[in-house]
Protein backbone atom coordinates (compact mmCIF):
# COMPACT_ATOMS: atom_id res chain seq x y z
CA UNK A 1 0.00 0.00 0.00
CA UNK A 2 1.28 3.47 -0.78
CA UNK A 3 0.37 6.71 0.94
CA UNK A 4 -2.28 7.62 -1.68
CA UNK A 5 -4.02 4.27 -1.21
CA UNK A 6 -3.85 4.74 2.56
CA UNK A 7 -5.43 8.20 2.21
CA UNK A 8 -8.21 6.84 0.00
CA UNK A 9 -8.92 4.06 2.48
CA UNK A 10 -9.15 6.47 5.42
CA UNK A 11 -11.45 8.80 3.49
CA UNK A 12 -13.73 5.88 2.55
CA UNK A 13 -14.77 5.56 6.20
CA UNK A 14 -17.87 7.30 7.59
CA UNK A 15 -17.54 10.96 8.56
CA UNK A 16 -13.77 11.18 8.12
CA UNK A 17 -12.11 14.53 7.50
CA UNK A 18 -8.51 15.30 6.62
CA UNK A 19 -6.44 18.34 7.52
CA UNK A 20 -2.95 19.66 8.20
CA UNK A 21 -3.29 21.06 11.75
CA UNK A 22 0.39 20.74 12.69
CA UNK A 23 2.44 21.43 9.55
CA UNK A 24 2.41 20.94 5.78
CA UNK A 25 3.87 17.44 5.98
CA UNK A 26 1.59 15.72 8.51
CA UNK A 27 -1.81 14.75 7.14
CA UNK A 28 -4.30 14.06 9.95
CA UNK A 29 -7.47 12.00 9.62
CA UNK A 30 -10.28 12.57 12.11
CA UNK A 31 -13.70 11.13 12.83
CA UNK A 32 -16.06 13.42 14.73
CA UNK A 33 -13.13 15.76 15.37
CA UNK A 34 -10.93 13.06 16.96
CA UNK A 35 -7.68 11.85 15.40
CA UNK A 36 -7.40 8.22 14.37
CA UNK A 37 -4.54 8.40 11.85
CA UNK A 38 -1.63 10.65 10.96
CA UNK A 39 0.50 10.29 7.85
CA UNK A 40 3.98 11.75 7.42
CA UNK A 41 3.93 12.77 3.78
CA UNK A 42 7.65 13.56 3.65
CA UNK A 43 8.72 10.21 5.14
CA UNK A 44 10.38 7.69 2.83
CA UNK A 45 9.39 4.96 3.27
CA UNK A 46 5.89 6.17 4.11
CA UNK A 47 4.78 5.92 7.74
CA UNK A 48 1.45 6.38 9.47
CA UNK A 49 0.51 6.64 13.14
CA UNK A 50 -2.48 4.57 14.20
CA UNK A 51 -4.21 4.23 17.55
CA UNK A 52 -4.08 0.73 19.01
CA UNK A 53 -5.14 -1.25 22.06
CA UNK A 54 -2.09 -1.20 24.38
CA UNK A 55 -1.68 -4.98 24.66
CA UNK A 56 -2.14 -5.51 20.94
CA UNK A 57 0.30 -2.66 20.23
CA UNK A 58 3.05 -4.52 22.11
CA UNK A 59 2.30 -7.78 20.30
CA UNK A 60 2.38 -6.10 16.90
CA UNK A 61 5.72 -4.42 17.67
CA UNK A 62 7.22 -7.80 18.61
CA UNK A 63 5.86 -9.51 15.47
CA UNK A 64 6.68 -6.85 12.85
CA UNK A 65 9.81 -4.74 12.36
CA UNK A 66 7.63 -2.24 10.47
CA UNK A 67 5.59 -1.42 13.59
CA UNK A 68 7.14 0.76 16.30
CA UNK A 69 5.96 2.89 19.22
CA UNK A 70 4.09 5.98 18.00
CA UNK A 71 6.45 8.75 16.88
CA UNK A 72 5.57 11.98 18.74
CA UNK A 73 2.52 10.21 20.22
CA UNK A 74 1.63 8.24 23.34
CA UNK A 75 3.81 5.13 23.07
CA UNK A 76 1.14 3.17 24.93
CA UNK A 77 -1.81 3.92 22.61
CA UNK A 78 -0.21 4.65 19.24
CA UNK A 79 1.97 2.76 16.77
CA UNK A 80 3.98 4.08 13.85
CA UNK A 81 3.51 1.74 10.91
CA UNK A 82 5.82 1.71 7.90
CA UNK A 83 3.71 1.03 4.81
CA UNK A 84 6.50 0.27 2.35
CA UNK A 85 5.16 -2.99 0.97
CA UNK A 86 6.50 -5.40 3.63
CA UNK A 87 3.17 -5.45 5.50
CA UNK A 88 0.12 -6.74 3.67
CA UNK A 89 -2.58 -4.31 2.57
CA UNK A 90 -4.99 -6.47 4.56
CA UNK A 91 -3.03 -5.92 7.80
CA UNK A 92 -2.69 -2.18 7.19
CA UNK A 93 -6.44 -1.93 6.61
CA UNK A 94 -7.14 -3.97 9.77
CA UNK A 95 -4.89 -1.68 11.82
CA UNK A 96 -6.60 1.37 10.31
CA UNK A 97 -10.03 -0.10 11.06
CA UNK A 98 -8.97 -0.84 14.64
CA UNK A 99 -7.76 2.74 15.11
CA UNK A 100 -10.97 4.21 13.65
CA UNK A 101 -13.14 1.90 15.77
CA UNK A 102 -11.24 2.68 18.99
CA UNK A 103 -11.84 6.39 18.45
CA UNK A 104 -15.51 5.94 17.54
CA UNK A 105 -16.11 3.72 20.58
CA UNK A 106 -14.79 6.57 22.72
CA UNK A 107 -17.43 8.96 21.38
CA UNK A 108 -20.73 9.54 23.11
CA UNK A 109 -23.64 7.30 22.11
CA UNK A 110 -25.25 10.34 20.48
CA UNK A 111 -22.15 11.01 18.36
CA UNK A 112 -21.90 7.33 17.45
CA UNK A 113 -25.50 7.36 16.27
CA UNK A 114 -24.95 10.55 14.27
CA UNK A 115 -22.14 8.96 12.29
CA UNK A 116 -24.02 5.68 11.84
CA UNK A 117 -21.76 3.52 13.98
CA UNK A 118 -23.26 0.25 15.14
CA UNK A 119 -21.40 -1.62 17.87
Amino acid sequence: MNIEEFRDYCLSKNHVTESFPFDKETLVFKVAGKMFALAGLENHPATVNLKCDPEKALELREEHNEIAPGFHMSKIHWNTVTIDGNLSNKLIKELTDDSYNLVVKGLSKKQQKEIGFES
